[in-house]
């Protein structure tokens, strides 16, 4: 674990990592290169970084040629710069290719706090928790409709439920942690 400067407390030295990492997030292109390079193994050139990131902007494939160079242009002279030094990412400019550093895992824990289903995660495995619960319940109190599922089905249910949500959450960072173990 990396020591904290003389004079500062490891609270305040986590506080400055927490808004170093809103900075970074704060721009919907640095949040897209990050999205881009952990739906990869391996690295990614700028140019075709830029292609992507140019046409989820403009929603048009092939992405008008303006759109792409003003892309490209802001990569190279802001946003990449930006993410290398944050050690989010390893950006090369001589061979214009990048690839995600050790810091991307914390980055990307910031963008996925909310499931593709537009809730956190958290609040999904806690409703799934809830309503689990409130069934057990409910077999025990006997209500009807419930009570004509076997006792033992109802668990069994929330618990694949539980297993196929956190495969699913496990599988959307699969490059992330590939390129972790991989890279």
């Amino acid at each position: 674990m990396a020591s904290t400067p003389a004079g500062v407390d490891e609270e305040e030295a986590r506080d400055v990592g927490h808004e170093e990492i809103f900075d970074v997030l704060r721009n919907d292109r640095r949040r897209r290169v990050i999205e881009e390079l952990c739906s990869h193994v391996g690295q990614a050139t700028v140019r075709g970084l830029s292609e992507r990131i140019a046409a989820s902007e403009t929603g048009e494939s092939p992405p008008p040629r303006g759109a792409r160079k003003s892309v490209y242009s802001s990569l190279v002279q802001t946003h990449l710069p930006k993410l290398d030094a944050r050690e989010i990412v390893k950006y090369d400019p001589d061979r214009k290719t990048v690839v995600l550093d050790d810091g991307a895992g914390e980055a990307k824990l910031y963008l996925e706090v909310v499931s593709p289903y537009g809730i956190t995660w958290m609040s999904y495995y806690r409703s799934v928790a809830v309503v689990s619960m409130l069934i057990v319940i409910a077999t025990e109190l006997n209500a009807p409709g419930v009570v004509a599922v076997p006792d033992l089905l109802w668990p069994v249910l929330f618990l694949l439920l539980v297993v196929a949500s956190t495969a699913r959450q496990l599988w959307s960072r699969r490059w992330l942690l590939l390129n972790r173990y991989l890279g």
